[in-house]
């Protein structure tokens, strides 16, 4: 039997093992996740574990509410130290879930603690946790600089003063560079409470009176300037589903006169209004020289009781039931037609798309850099173990396994890092068994290139992030 999550955890061969030396101590390029600029300026410090650790985190609320815990414990008013009792009493249920191994893992990593947390060991924990918190290693800019992560791409909304981006720039201790990824979902969802309020303050921050179609991406487009002034490198669009309705000026301008009144918009109409957008911020990518994300099938907020009780981004969001393939193929070839395919980074929510996703970016790539198009990492529902695997499988399979951009972390946690350790030891692992089964030569020069390529290189060279 071997030791629990010992040094060569989830590494089941020599090949492997010898892979991941190689691949540990490469820096990380963390190009997408939501975790505040603000914090790492400040250099943010944290009383307890709970703060660094359970607090903001939904992945956590999702387990503590499968235990039955009642959310007083999770997003209610309870005090810290009983929040982070119940999450430890649910944790030993776990088994299976990457939560329990990357809970371990930031344990080990970052607070030395080789137990296993339970609700008999919460005690022990919380106090060597908040002892080891003191030290000048464990703020904000210590967990970052201690993870070796060179990149952060924060994801900020248009209207963004993008001031804490700026005196981060201008900081000259600050040895990480964290720049800003344009995040415009707000301006696309005229059906979505809010947006006529969202576009006054659009028009507010980029000086643009906005009436119609072709204001609104002046506006857009000046933002886009202004991101690019403090350093972006990409955009991201977090989509319910994905969609392809193409429509003349007129028709969308008449959708936007009924949005600016306040007026029902149809999900037809909607998709009118959000197909021209993001085309046209695809074009405006590829002029800026960023890169494109598009994260979509997401169900968000199913459970319609909570989301009136808690609101939003609470943890209740799950798998959308939506098949976008036919519209994202449109999508691309449309863009592709006009010269106006960005590097683009795919990611659906829903694992049943790996394959299309792989056979879809073949059929777009370019010469500018190998891999234009990718298939994004295990994204969300599926960054656990079994569902690293198979969108790595499944990319080998249908595409280039050795020019894929890697991890990241989408979270809002500064000790999530280690998932990077997680994705490179599971990396290694499937390619040293290849290898061992004898699928691939035991050419290690190039092994060590290609591991070493995926966990930091190819993600640097995509976003272009020694520019």
């Amino acid at each position: 039997m071997k030791p629990f999550m010992d040094r060569d955890f989830l590494l089941t061969n020599k090949t492997a093992k010898d892979l991941y030396r190689a691949a540990e101590h490469m820096p990380i390029a963390d190009y997408h996740c939501h975790v505040s600029p603000k914090e790492i300026y400040e250099d943010k410090r944290f009383e307890n574990i709970f703060q660094v650790w359970l607090s903001g985190d939904h992945y956590k609320w999702r387990l503590m509410r499968s235990n039955g815990v009642d959310e007083y414990y999770i997003t209610g008013n309870a005090p810290e130290r009983e929040k982070f009792q119940k999450f430890a009493e649910a944790l030993p249920k776990a088994i299976g879930n990457p939560m329990y191994h990357w809970c371990h893992l930031e344990l080990r990593r970052y607070f030395g603690y080789e137990g296993i947390l339970n609700g008999d060991t919460a005690e022990e924990v919380w106090n060597l946790t908040a002892e080891a918190l003191k030290k000048d290693s464990m703020s904000v800019r210590g967990l970052i600089a201690q993870s070796n992560v060179a990149f952060i791409g924060t994801t900020d909304d248009p209207t963004d003063t993008l001031e804490w981006h700026r005196k981060l720039a201008e900081d000259k201790t600050m040895t990480t560079t964290v720049a800003p990824s344009f995040r415009p979902d707000k301006a696309l969802n005229i059906d979505k409470a809010g947006w006529k309020e969202y576009i006054n303050t659009l028009s507010e921050v980029s000086a643009v009176e906005i009436y119609n179609l072709a204001s609104l991406k002046t506006a857009l487009r000046k933002r886009m300037e202004y991101f690019a002034d403090h350093g972006c490198k990409a955009s991201d669009h977090g989509l319910d589903y994905m969609f392809f309705r193409p429509a003349t000026e007129d028709e969308i301008n008449r959708v936007l006169t009924k949005g600016f009144a306040g007026e029902s918009i149809s999900r037809e109409e909607a998709e009118a209004l959000k197909t021209e957008l993001l085309c046209f911020c695809a074009g405006e990518y590829v002029d800026l020289g960023w890169a494109m994300q598009i994260h979509y099938n997401c169900l968000r907020n199913p459970n319609s009781k909570r989301f009136e009780e808690i609101g939003p981004d609470t943890g209740f969001d799950c798998i959308g039931p939506n098949n976008g393939c036919a519209a994202m193929a449109k999508f691309l070839d449309a863009l592709n037609r006009k010269n106006s395919l960005p590097r683009t980074v795919l990611y659906s929510l829903d694992g049943n798309d790996n394959a299309f996703l792989d056979a879809l970016i073949g059929s777009f790539q370019g010469t500018e850099i190998p891999g234009k198009l990718q298939h994004g990492s295990a994204w969300w529902f599926n960054d656990h173990k079994q569902g690293m695997r198979d969108q790595l499988i499944s990319l080998a399979n249908l595409s280039l396994l050795g020019n894929f951009i890697g991890m990241l972390t989408d979270s809002r946690s500064f000790l999530s890092y280690t998932r990077h350790e997680y994705f490179r030891r599971i990396l290694c692992d499937l390619i040293g068994t290849w290898v061992e089964n004898g699928e691939y030569p035991a050419d290690m020069p190039t092994l060590t290139k290609m591991i070493r390529d995926i966990c930091y290189n190819n993600a640097a060279n995509y976003f272009h992030l020694e520019n």
